[in-house]
């Protein structure tokens, strides 16, 4: 695509989904007075001032306060506001999982919440700035949508498609450095329906998030050794694409999950609930183990924990032996 063709938010965006979505929270706050952005502490992290300078009466800065951020929101939804909550991931959920969990996911709240730095992102700030448990929070929330945009331009559809929604909905973003895109500006994207990045009938690798790219490298790679890949970006981890993994499971026999998350609780857990009781498969998990990140840069502590190509490889020949 060239640069004629590029849309202004693609390039504004500059591959960060940190950025798409505060660029879509501008585009949802054009086509609807009802929206308004509340901020804990990441106008800049969200790229917010060029909404806060068109729409200075629809931005409240929370601060540092995620549970107040969160009650705010809570209270605009209850008077037919459409709230947009902008957080940092490990905080917006576990510093307010009281007022996620009764004001917004019991009451069942308008409420989108966009997550920034999700998984290790901030590998460098330290465990309490590691978000690898939020989405089995979210899970377990119930009328909450849980979204895991694999690039920057999915994350600007996936946060128009909240329009479309009547409850909560959480969204996971990335940090401050660019993710490879592996979508298409104008994709095909509806929540609830897995997109398959490549065919292939051997096995199957079901990718959210940052390890998308791996799982598509490893698959083009495995082809070269004659080894089919089915490749599933699983962007939408609740609800599940249901039938998407049933079939991949009919048809390959194997399958193996990946995301910057724990094992326990995230996409891998909501893949096995499903095999388990309808289609018991053989299967692979690749994410973090269950103890506290070590601490250093994103790229080394991802490489740590096999959060990798090779991983994904690996994961896929074990199968397969």
């Amino acid at each position: 695509m060239n640069g004629a063709q590029t849309p202004e938010w693609e390039r504004l965006a500059e591959n960060q989904s940190r950025l798409a979505f505060g660029l879509a929270v501008g585009e949802l706050a054009r086509r609807d007075r009802r929206v308004v952005a509340i901020s804990a502490d990441t106008i800049d992290l969200f790229g917010l001032r060029g909404f806060l300078e068109a729409n200075p009466d629809r931005l409240i800065e929370a601060g540092i306060a995620e549970q107040n951020a969160m009650g705010i929101a809570s209270g605009l939804a209850t008077t037919g506001m459409r709230p947009i909550l902008c957080g940092y991931a490990p905080f917006i959920t576990a510093r307010s999982l009281e007022q996620l969990r009764n004001d917004v996911a019991y009451a069942n709240q308008r409420v989108v919440i966009g997550a920034a730095c999700g998984g290790i992102v901030l590998a460098m700030a330290g465990g309490t700035h590691h978000a690898v448990e939020d989405l089995a929070i979210m899970r377990n929330m119930p009328n909450m949508t849980v979204i895991v945009p694999a690039d920057a331009r999915q994350t600007w559809h996936a946060a128009l498609q909240t329009e479309q929604l009547d409850g909560p909905s959480y969204i996971r973003l990335g940090g401050k450095f660019a993710e490879p895109p592996v979508s298409d500006s104008a994709g095909d994207f509806r929540i609830g329906r897995a997109d398959l990045m490549r065919p292939g009938g051997d096995v199957t690798v079901i990718a959210c998030g940052c390890l998308v790219a791996p799982a598509i490298a490893a698959a083009d790679a495995l082809a070269k050794a004659g080894i089919g890949v089915r490749v599933l970006n699983m962007h939408t981890i609740k609800p599940l694409d249901r039938d998407a993994v049933l079939a991949a499971a009919a048809e390959t026999g194997a399958i193996v999950t990946a995301e910057e998350h724990r094992i326990t609780g995230g996409l891998g857990g909501a893949v096995a609930e499903i095999l388990a009781q309808e289609q018991p498969t053989r299967m692979r998990m690749i994410g973090m183990p269950d103890e506290f990140a070590i601490v250093g840069p994103t790229a080394r502590v991802r490489e740590h924990y096999g959060l990798s190509q090779t991983a994904i490889m690996d994961a896929c020949r074990a199968l397969l032996a």
